[in-house]
């Protein structure tokens, strides 16, 4: 009996990916070099719509943080779909991920804001989906974006 693949749990979990728009700046929304795949900061934008906009601590609750950084990782899978020619089954591996928390000074739950976009990779890729982590508030974030991930992923 063969494996389901990603595309049938993201159905079973009913997970949806965003649309994605262009790049505001300069940059690409990935590079590849060999079999890693780098994924360039994603904010909690949610089909060209700002979804969490201020201060994790001050605006929004830790809950609210954790569907924010969720977000940011929807759009990472989207760009890592487009990476692996539209086959997530190529993922070998998540390999690390950086948080970046636009919070208030005296915030400390990191981590836990952290799992939003930690539990979704877990969710979608499995054991292939941990992955090492930083997590760090900041005193600001493009837009004003409550949270940005950045991620590094291993490809067949």
């Amino acid at each position: 009996m063969s494996m389901p693949s990603v595309e049938d749990k993201l159905e079973k979990l009913k997970i949806s990916l965003p649309d994605i728009a262009a790049p505001a700046a300069n940059y690409v929304p990935y590079t590849i070099s060999g079999n890693q795949v780098f994924i360039s900061g994603q904010i909690c934008k949610w089909n060209g719509e700002m979804q969490f906009s201020g201060k994790v601590g001050r605006e929004f609750s830790i809950d609210e943080a954790k569907q924010a950084a969720r977000i940011c990782g929807l759009n990472i899978i989207y760009h890592l779909k487009d990476a692996c020619s539209g086959d997530l089954n190529r993922v070998k591996t998540c390999l690390k991920l950086n948080v970046f928390i636009n919070s208030i000074e005296q915030f400390n739950q990191q981590p836990e804001v952290a799992n939003g976009v930690s539990d979704l990779m877990i969710d979608i890729f499995g054991e292939a989906g941990k992955h090492a982590r930083s997590a760090v508030s900041v005193l600001s974030l493009p837009s004003n974006s409550a949270i940005e991930v950045d991620a590094c992923f291993e490809i067949k």
